[in-house]
């Protein structure tokens, strides 16, 4: 994508010429191209622009809106949208550029589309449907330079962004771009902040087996370098061996015959007794078993597992839905079979548990007993699958409608205390005096539910099994989870300590991607019997 950006001095053919100063504004812009374009018209025209046009209808404006974009304008094979928050535009490209990725994995390379991505902090000129100035320049030149599925940024929106996101990030150095006088910082971002450490680890690796197989060929130049040797010198030897004298041609007096041995002594029966003979082998076999025993290295103690505090429940039929939200019709009886759920959303302590066997992906920070954060579904999954491997017990996520039922905890109404808000009875955005900023505060610090279950609204966004689907038509009713095989976002109950009283409802669910991490999103656990 070439984009050329307008002289502003000039109106369009049969406009009025703008009034006053033209409306400027600081703000995060995200140029997008699709890489190869001309090549896959090439390929097969007509399909290849039905399929961009449903990219950018069901996946592009989407992913914009629901990180708080707008979409300016597309161009045939990209698009541009300009974001308040360089935290949002950073992610809004990071989601694009995943499900991307889970739409086209089955297709051969070539039929692939791929998109590249900048993204650029600057003061612009912003109209109706289009938007001016170098700031878009620069974010069109880092798309331009990205890597097919990379997202590259400027040293801006890193120094706005790098705290704040979980996300790795590569420095590419100062790269000159055309038609921007100064050099651009590059960064390529990583979605999962473990990616630079594995490129690192891997750099090490080719370089650790780089030195390993030169030592490996200098090693072996010695061991031959010795082999020859030891060969020479036993060729020496051989050539002494065959210039002794032959011992037959040695005079008779110079041969002494071998002493014939002696018997051992036996005693006589007018002697004294012999002592007694030693004891057999087998006699001193079990001291030496002790003491092998005492040598052998005592196995590793294996730490005991703290599992979730889980709370039985028996099976039921309930209403699930409202209509207070058209995601959340229509309104269907659903029947529940009897499980566990954990009392509280997992805990940094229990999380780490599983960061320290290796398993999960990083180790969290804060208070042990406050709810863990910034978890993505594959997140919660690799630690219910830990779970379920060290206990030897059927830990998952629970499904959607699990989690309502246990929300609700056997009532009806819109909270479970009641169809108005209460001050004081959730973790969440201006619900209550207790301070909450840099994450929730301790699991259960407010009152449970019927069914005795802590933070079911509010605390953080959990996590559940069930892929996202805009309503619960066509939704099971047996209380199983609706799964799809291409599944790119994942559900999300609860609300969180970021969101306001809304979100808190029983019936309230909302949607995230499967492979993006969240600040406020974490889980709780079940258990099937």
């Amino acid at each position: 994508m070439r984009e050329k950006v307008r002289d502003i001095s000039s109106a369009k053919s049969g406009s009025r010429p703008p009034r006053g100063p033209m409306p400027r504004r600081l703000t995060a812009i995200v140029a997008g191209d699709i890489a190869g374009y001309s090549r896959l018209m090439e390929l097969d025209e007509e399909g290849t622009h039905l399929r961009v046009k449903r990219i950018l209808r069901d996946l592009i404006e989407p992913t914009i809106t629901d990180h708080h974009g707008r979409l300016v304008k597309t161009t045939g094979d990209g698009f541009f949208a300009i974001f308040d928050s360089p935290v949002e535009a950073v992610r809004c490209g990071i989601v694009i550029q995943q499900n991307m990725l889970a739409r086209d994995a089955l297709l051969p390379r070539e039929n692939r589309i791929e998109f590249r991505i900048g993204v650029n902090l600057g003061d612009v000129i912003i109209e109706e449907d289009d938007i001016y100035g170098d700031g878009v320049n620069v974010a069109s030149r880092l798309e331009g330079i990205a890597d097919p599925g990379e997202v590259y940024i400027s040293g801006g929106v890193y120094e706005q962004i790098k705290n704040k996101l979980v996300c790795g990030y590569e420095s590419l150095g100062d790269r000159k771009v055309k038609n921007i006088t100064d050099p651009v910082r590059v960064y390529r971002v990583l979605p999962d902040p473990a990616a630079l450490r594995r490129t690192s680890r891997r750099r090490e690796t080719i370089l650790l087996f780089m030195l390993s197989a030169t030592l490996l060929v200098l090693a072996s130049a010695a061991l031959w370098y010795w082999w020859l040797a030891a060969e020479w010198r036993g060729g020496q030897a051989s050539t002494a061996v065959r210039q002794l004298p032959n011992v037959s041609s040695l005079p008779p007096a110079t041969i002494q015959p071998a002493a014939p041995s002696q018997p051992p002594p036996t005693a006589t029966p007018s002697g004294p007794q012999a002592p007694p003979s030693a004891p057999p082998a087998p006699a001193v076999a079990p001291a030496t078993n002790q003491a092998a025993l005492q040598a052998a290295p005592v196995p590793p103690q294996v730490p005991a597992i703290r599992e979730p505090d889980m709370v039985a429940l028996r099976g039921g039929s309930f209403m699930m839905g409202s209509n207070d939200d058209a995601t959340e019709r229509p309104i269907h009886r659903v029947t529940i079979k009897a499980f566990a759920m954990s009392r509280y959303p997992i805990s940094i302590r229990e999380w780490n548990q599983c960061a320290a066997a290796n398993v999960c992906g990083f180790t969290a920070s804060g208070k042990e007993d406050a709810p863990a954060t910034n978890l993505s579904w594959t997140d919660a999954k690799q630690f219910v699958t830990w779970l379920a491997t060290v206990t030897h017990k059927v830990y998952r996520l629970p499904s959607e409608a699990e989690w309502e039922y246990a929300a609700r905890g056997g009532t009806q109404t819109r909270y479970w205390w009641g169809d108005e808000f209460q001050p004081g009875m959730a973790n969440c955005k201006n619900c209550t005096d207790i301070a909450a900023i840099e994450q929730p505060v301790k699991v259960g610090s407010f009152r449970p539910n019927p069914f005795g279950l802590y933070d079911m609204g509010g605390s953080v966004d959990q996590w559940v099994e069930d892929c996202w689907h805009r309503n619960y038509q066509g939704a099971p009713l047996d209380g199983s989870a609706w799964v799809d095989s291409d599944c790119t976002a994942h559900v999300i109950r609860s609300g969180s300590w970021k969101n306001d009283q809304r979100y808190v409802r029983a019936a309230n669910r909302d949607s995230y991607d499967t492979n993006v991490r969240y600040p406020t999103h974490g889980f709780r656990v079940a258990l099937s019997p």
